[in-house]
């Protein structure tokens, strides 16, 4: 696979930094970091709640564990769209914190805290190797397009839900996207569509504090042990997804809208996000597919080169929330769900458009090895605590090296 070069206009903006950052702060970018950090620090965060309370953490733990994947992700988003001028966001692992639930039922927290330490050890490594970037640059472009469309298409079918299960909130929200794209250009939809959906939930008595078990506390560290167990169940899972979906959806979104992400470098900041977030509490600290899908769309600005202050905003709303977590959890979780979903899947069409077509331009090569990716993305497979993502570049490559697209 043959990277696309940078586009004109961001290697523009690398060459002189200054006046692009100024400008890299506009009423678009600033409404996309908005959406992708309400999106980050609602039902994911609940996610990592969730996976505390199977683990019987106390609530110091909890704040810590938040505190760590919130800030550190924060501070990555920072670093690295500051760095190269590209609008690349730092979380953490969601479906991660979905596997712990089960996972700190049997295993000691102190081992798991080792194993998340070990899991930013082994990601470390694989970035300082230069594997990881040689490994991306040999996949065909068509596979991994069509893993992008197929991971992030379930934003844009969970829109359709969001609109059935709440038609006065995200469907005027949506209408109100639909409507500013098409009469008002220069207004960024996904922020108008955000208002509208606050205000008729303000309206319908839809904004409640959401009951959860957190307090505003210091957060308790706590000291790390390791054991094979841990090991197996966390550490080598825990690695595959921070490498396998959120690492490479990132790249492939990045690729998708023209730019040139700096894989390896992007891998060492995960691994090093890991460590720190693992001495600290929490699964890892690493870089994000769907906030940096909502912050390098089309929606986060017309200019490419200026779309990372997207990105800026989302990192320094992660580091408050991270700060402010026993305070900020009930109320953010106070925001209707639907509303977050339809704006998350508004903000991803671009992104979703330009994957598909690149994934099955006529006469491309690896179509059929893209559709099975895709299939793969779209589906709920997950083998061995690892999920469909990874499976779908997998499976992928292994069609079209099959079938001889690979030759080509």
């Amino acid at each position: 696979m043959i990277q696309k070069p940078l586009h004109p206009a961001i290697e523009d903006s690398v060459v002189d930094p200054a006046p692009a950052l100024s400008r890299a702060f506009n009423s678009k970018s600033i409404s996309a970091g908005v959406v992708a950090a309400l999106f980050g620090c609602t039902g994911p965060a609940l996610v990592v709640i969730n996976a505390a309370e199977a683990g019987r953490l106390s609530n110091a733990q909890t704040v810590a564990w938040l505190f760590g994947i919130y800030v550190l992700g924060g501070l990555i988003s920072l670093f690295l769209a500051l760095r190269y001028r590209q609008p690349i966001c730092g979380a953490y692992s969601i479906p991660g914190a979905a596997i712990l639930a089960a996972s700190l039922t049997v295993i000691p927290f102190s081992d798991a805290v080792g194993a998340f330490i070990m899991s930013g050890v082994l990601v470390l490594l694989l970035g300082v190797s230069g594997l990881i970037g040689r490994l991306m640059r040999w996949l065909p472009m068509p596979i991994v397009m069509a893993m992008i469309a197929g991971a992030l298409i379930r934003f844009a079918t969970g829109s359709v839900d969001a609109v059935v299960a709440a038609p006065l909130i995200a469907g005027v929200a949506a209408l109100s996207f639909f409507l500013t794209t098409r009469f008002f250009r220069s207004v960024p939809p996904v922020l108008v569509a955000g208002l509208v959906g606050l205000v008729l939930a303000f309206a319908f008595g839809q904004l409640q504090p959401a009951d959860v078990s957190i307090a505003w506390v210091m957060p308790e560290l706590t000291m790390p042990t390791f054991s094979i167990d841990a090991f197996l169940a966390i550490t080598i899972p825990l690695t595959a997804l921070v490498i396998g979906a959120e690492n490479a959806q990132a790249t492939g979104v990045l690729l998708a809208e023209g730019y040139s992400p700096p894989v390896n470098t992007m891998t060492v900041v995960s691994g090093i996000g890991g460590v720190l977030a693992g001495a600290l509490g929490g699964h890892n600290a690493n870089i994000a597919g769907p906030m940096t899908a909502i912050c390098s769309s089309e929606q986060a600005g017309d200019k490419p080169q200026l779309r990372y202050g997207a990105a800026l905003v989302n990192g320094v709303l992660f580091i408050l929330f991270g700060l402010f977590a026993g305070l900020a959890v009930p109320f953010i979780l106070a925001f209707p769900k639907a509303l977050i979903v339809v704006v998350a899947g508004l903000a991803m069409i671009g992104v979703l458009l330009g994957s598909l077509q690149q994934a099955f331009q006529k006469g491309g090569a690896c179509q059929i090895g893209a559709f099975v990716a895709l299939a793969v993305a779209m589906s709920q497979f997950t083998l061995l605590g690892i999920s469909s993502p990874f499976w779908a570049l997998l499976s992928g490559v292994t069609v079209s090296w099959l079938l001889g697209e690979m030759k080509r």
